[in-house]
């Protein structure tokens, strides 16, 4: 996935003059009468075939498959009026910009002399008339040759055949209306701008689909040429070849899945839905192309016999599990059958995001004054400031934003509000009867089921895990059930001091319900390390917190990040930041960073890292720089005023920012390996790792300062946050624990297709002993996690099992006496941030720690050992 465009020589200019433009369109109309002639019926064979060359490149982002095994990749083809000769429009560029080709078309017509005419009167005519098509190639297997050198090639004005439609159009005077899906679409186009960025501002919905008609036909066209290579295969012209290839889809596929979860208007929203069956068809098709797995398992066989590097054979191991665990051993009827369930998986996904994202845009606690009582004066202001946004001007609105929920969850006194506010969090995903996620969630469940059976394993959670560190199912529940029982004892704990203090109080006796949890947590807290949440907002403003992360990635990594709010993308929400650092190169920039911190109605909830173009190198060894984009869901501040951020939303802000660490500071030669590309059961690390550095006493001495008055946060708080800070963790450990075995619970359900949802969840609850007063974190009408997609399906103990390796790991600087110590730092960053997924995790680990990880660590951490 590439967006330098440096090396891509600029286009021929056009030839001039209208004349020369109405002769060419002429002479194009001329050529397709030839063309015609020439594909008469009657033909044994098809008279000629245009297919497009594909392009180079791949891509990955935060939490989804990897490169060429996305869910969301989709395979169109059109077929002709023979029925058999797929075709597609071509990418065409405005007037102005010349041609683009990088080869020229093969046709086989049955008369050779007709065939000469008819290239040169449509390349004549697609030239003069400034016409273009993306690199459609002769696919005859008469004319089989070794696949082209994977760069970029420069643009010349080869002879092209234009696509039916747009010639005419070009005769007919409706040019425009013919090609606009493709001559205005800045999808198709090449990106001029700094950074090589989208254009945002030029992106629309409808531009889409048909930028993913080009783009999907592009990359089968490259893969069947690989494929069809009649060279025996080799690392290069088969391994190295899948994965650059796509970077056209790759490119338009980023921009589409960012903007998904970013800024996702109804309009957006319906070509998502639309999308989704197609893309994922395809994400199924790359995986099957005749004779493509054939030639990878060639290389794969002999793979530790040809003098590949490390890297090399990390890279053939794991597409060749790719390849398997998509189906590509299958026969073609199970091929077909594997094709629709990953399709109809796909729709079910989408479908399921969109009722979470609806549920949470569409509801709105309005308070009046008389509501506010116990609220801080940070979150009155964030509740001000949403009720202008929703229409609600002179009131306040609590959202279904974690930034706005929470807090009321815990600050107000209403217990009656309350309880209405966490009804409608707990609720989402079933709220309308037309959004009611429950029966997708159950059909999700019965496909993944019949996925698992087809590779033959006895469960989903059995085919999810054995591509983990965990390795199976009852290594999770191992690890799961370590941290249950003592974090239930902890819980309990927890609920009868929250009862004595009600009791204490004076208040009537009373159950503690889930929405008075979090309220009596704070007033204990209060109570017994004189610590309010609230009294520790001001340190932290977004602005300082920010500053806290790239103070800390500075002094681990030695890396600068240069804002250029000159730079505007796809919201004004977003900062775009310069990743560098001083090296042998002088001043390198190592990436672009986008910062988008805000809640919007268009934006899902939650918090996550992408990537609009990954890390790998060229084929000359030049680093491409990577494009990384952090998301939270933070409440705005008033308007003069700085957004402040509870402890929770800071330490939520350095986790993400460690995903972003791991995609900028990448450092592999291959896209397949690149940054966040490795097993789902590590990718937690460096993500929450990171998050360590905010809790030291040094970072907040330097960065937590006070949003007026600019003074340091004074030690004898830090030390109350120190003595609290294993505070309520039974609470936490288990309302996380609960979701991660709930999920293992419906991945190896038997009979899913039979499972009541509701009936499910409470009875796995009751058998678990779920302490009074919490729920799961995550319910299954809303867990996105495991419905809207599948890279969390079954993993989500993924994060506690990240954790032993995160609070081990720290451990490493402490041994060392500073938590900025170099050496450790530069293993850190060498082993971990930038060696991607060339390394087994297991290795990687133990080259940076010197050993394995150990368990005790992450349970002190926790509150559940006192050694």
């Amino acid at each position: 996935f590439f967006f330098d465009m440096a090396s891509v020589d600029a286009p021929p200019p056009q030839p001039p003059g209208h004349c020369l433009r109405i002769a060419a369109a002429g002479t194009a109309a001329l050529g397709l009468v030839l063309l015609a002639l020439a594909a008469a019926p009657g033909q044994a064979t098809p008279a000629f075939q245009l297919l497009p060359t594909a392009a180079r490149g791949s891509a990955s982002v935060r939490r989804m498959p990897p490169p060429q095994s996305r869910r969301s990749l989709g395979s169109w083809s059109r077929a002709s009026d023979t029925g058999a000769i797929p075709t597609q429009v071509a990418a065409v560029r405005p007037e102005g910009q010349g041609v683009e080709a990088h080869e020229a078309v093969g046709v086989q017509p049955a008369n050779g002399l007709m065939r000469l005419l008819a290239v040169a009167a449509a390349a004549t005519g697609t030239i003069g008339a400034g016409l273009a098509a993306r690199s459609w190639r002769h696919r005859s297997a008469a004319a089989a040759r070794s696949p082209r050198p994977l760069e970029y090639t420069p643009l010349c004005s080869a002879m092209v055949v234009p696509d039916v439609t747009i010639a005419m159009a070009a005769v007919s005077g409706t040019k425009e209306e013919a090609v606009s899906s493709t001559t205005a679409n800045p999808l198709l186009m090449d990106w001029a701008s700094e950074f090589g960025l989208p254009p945002f501002e030029a992106i629309t919905p409808p531009h889409y689909e048909p930028a993913f008609e080009v783009a999907l036909a592009e990359h089968i066209a490259e893969l069947q040429d690989i494929a069809q290579s009649p060279d025996t295969p080799t690392f290069d012209n088969t391994v190295v070849a899948f994965d650059r290839a796509g970077s056209l889809l790759t490119r338009v596929q980023n921009v589409f899945e960012n903007l998904c979860l970013s800024d996702c208007p109804p309009e957006l929203q319906k070509v998502q839905l639309a999308m989704a069956g197609p893309l994922a068809e395809h994400s199924t098709a790359v995986f099957m192309v005749p004779g493509l797995f054939q030639r990878l398992e060639a290389v794969h066989a002999q793979r530790l016999d040809l003098g590949l590097t490390p890297e090399q054979v990390r890279l053939v191991e794991r597409l060749h599990t790719d390849f398997i665990r998509a189906g590509a051993r299958f026969d073609s009827e199970a091929q077909a059958k594997y094709t629709e369930i990953v399709k109809e998986l796909a729709e079910l996904c989408t479908q399921f995001t969109q009722n979470v994202l609806a549920d949470e845009a569409g509801y709105t606690l309005v308070l009046r004054e008389g509501d506010l009582a116990g609220l801080p004066a940070d979150l009155v202001a964030a509740a001000k400031q949403a009720a202008e946004e929703r229409g609600h001007a002179g009131d306040y609105v609590i959202t279904l934003s974690r930034s706005l929920v929470v807090p009321f969850l815990t600050f107000s006194d209403r217990r009656d509000l309350r309880e209405t506010a966490w009804k409608a969090w707990t609720s989402r995903g079933e709220m309308e009867e037309a959004r009611d996620n429950r029966a997708l969630a159950v059909r999700i469940l019965e496909l993944r089921a019949e996925q698992a059976k087809m590779h033959g394993y006895d469960t989903y959670a059995d085919f999810a895990t054995s591509d983990t560190m965990a390795g199976s199912p009852s290594a999770v529940m191992d690890l799961l059930l370590r941290v249950w029982e003592p974090a239930k004892v902890s819980a309990d704990g927890e609920r009868a001091a929250l009862e004595e203090f009600v009791a204490e109080q004076g208040e009537a006796a009373h159950t503690i319900e889930p929405w008075d949890w979090r309220y009596y947590a704070e007033k204990v807290r209060q109570q017994r390390y004189n610590l309010d949440v609230s009294e520790l907002k001001p340190y932290f403003s977004l602005e300082s917190v920010c500053a806290a992360a790239f103070d800390c990635a500075n002094r681990l990594f030695g890396l600068r990040f240069v804002p250029r709010p000159d730079i505007k993308v796809y919201h004004l929400d977003v900062q775009v930041y310069e990743c560098r650092q001083e090296s042998s190169n002088g001043d390198e920039l190592i990436a672009i960073f986008l910062h988008d911190n805000f809640a919007r109605p268009n934006k899902q909830g939650g918090a996550w890292m992408s990537a609009y173009r990954t890390q790998a190198r060229h084929t000359d060894g030049t680093r491409i720089v990577p494009v990384v984009v952090n998301n939270n869901n933070f409440s705005k501040a008033a308007p003069g005023e700085q957004a402040l951020l509870s402890f929770d939303d800071a330490t939520t802000l350095f986790h993400e920012f460690g995903h972003g660490l791991h995609g900028m500071l990448s450092d592999v030669a291959y896209h397949r390996l690149a940054g966040t590309n490795v097993l789902q059961d590590f990718v937690e690390l460096p993500s929450q790792l990171y998050e360590h550095w905010l809790a030291e006493e040094e970072v907040l001495k330097r960065h937590a300062r006070h949003v007026d008055t600019g003074v340091p946060i004074p030690d004898e708080l830090i030390a109350r946050m120190k003595a609290a800070q294993t505070f309520n963790q039974g609470f936490d450990t288990v309302e996380y624990t609960v979701s991660a075995l709930l999920d293992q619970a419906l991945h190896t359900a038997p009979n899913v297709a039979d499972v009541d949802i509701p009936a499910f969840e409470a009875a796995e609850l009751e058998r678990l002993g779920l302490p009074k007063g919490i729920v799961p974190r995550h319910r299954p009408p809303h867990f996105l996690h495991l419905f809207a997609g599948d890279s969390y399906a079954a993993q989500y103990y993924v994060y506690l099992w990240a954790e032993v390796l995160d609070a081990d790991g720290f451990d490493a600087f402490k041994e060392a006496g500073d938590i900025f110590d170099p050496s450790v730092a530069q293993r850190l960053r060498t082993h971990v941030y930038s060696a991607g997924n060339s390394v087994e995790p297991g290795v990687t680990y133990r080259a940076f720690r010197g050993r394995d990880p150990v368990v005790e660590p992450m349970l002190k951490g926790r509150g559940l050992v006192t050694v």
